[in-house]
Parts: C-alpha cells; structure tokens; sequence
C-alpha cells in the first residue's frame, strides 16, 4: 500500500534519523550530497567543512532535503523538504549548534575510543595543524512531504 505521511509521520522520520541528503544548485551544476543532521522543528541544523556543497548554497540558497528510512523494497518512508540554506555566524548560535551535534551523536559512540578528544582531561589535546574549522547551517524548511509504502 503506497500512501502519504501526515505531520506527525514526517516529524518522526526526521526526529529518528541523522543522515539525509542535500540537493543544491549553483546555476550550471547540481550536486546531492549526504549529510548529518538534527531535526529541530521547522529546520534541520547541518554542519559541514568549506567545499562544493557550501560554496554551492551560498550562491543559490534554495535547498532539497531528503531523508529515507528503508526496510525493504515494499516497506520504506521518504521525506522531502524544500527550504533555505541558512549559515549560522553568530557565536552563540554556533557553540548551541556545536552542543546539540554532540549531544545527539554522543548517544551513538559505540566505544570509550569513539569519544571525542575533549570529553574527559586524559584525551585533550590540541587541535592538529591544518584542522578545518566546521561551518554550521540550518535548511529552514519552507515546505515539507512524505510518502510510504507498507506491505499488507
């Protein structure tokens, strides 16, 4: 049975999943590119290193989101969202995007080796020459659907 997600449906998929795609579009080339994220609501926070994708959004910032949660051929959800590429800059939107990031992600480690070097005193370290600063963006969500298939 093919179908549509309601509200609820679509908030759900986004809420249990932390990879999706992006689809942006510079004029001359598009480029759909996988990305983590958190659902926040209206928006999804992303964070990323200065490539394509973002030199990309910052000349057209109309975005697709995509997200696919995939059982198998005849039981799967997709959820499509249009909406804006928005780079955070502020300081204190950055340090609360940099902490919702680790608190999602930090449920997922698997090991004490997996934890990021700052999380305890014995692991710091200072950060290695050539680190890449992250870039944090939202894709504020300016229309959002959902479909399913469910085998009976």
């Amino acid at each position: 049975m093919l179908g549509v997600l309601n509200e609820n449906e679509i908030a759900e998929v986004l809420q249990n999943n932390l990879l999706g795609r992006i689809g942006c579009n510079d004029g001359i080339l598009t480029y759909v590119v996988p990305v983590s994220f958190v659902f926040m609501g209206d928006h999804v926070l992303c964070h990323a290193h200065e490539g394509m994708k973002i030199q990309m959004m910052r000349v057209n910032p109309e975005v697709c989101f995509e997200v696919d949660e995939i059982k198998d051929y005849s039981n799967w959800k997709c959820v499509i969202a249009w909406g804006r590429y928005e780079e955070l800059t502020d300081n204190k939107d950055i340090t609360e995007a940099r902490q919702y990031f680790s608190e999602e992600m930090l449920d997922l480690k698997v090991s004490e080796t997996a934890l990021p070097p700052d999380s305890t005193p014995e692991r710091w370290h200072n950060q290695a020459p050539g680190h890449k600063t992250s870039i944090y963006y939202r894709i504020r969500f300016s229309s959002v659907s959902g479909r399913f298939e469910r085998s009976l």
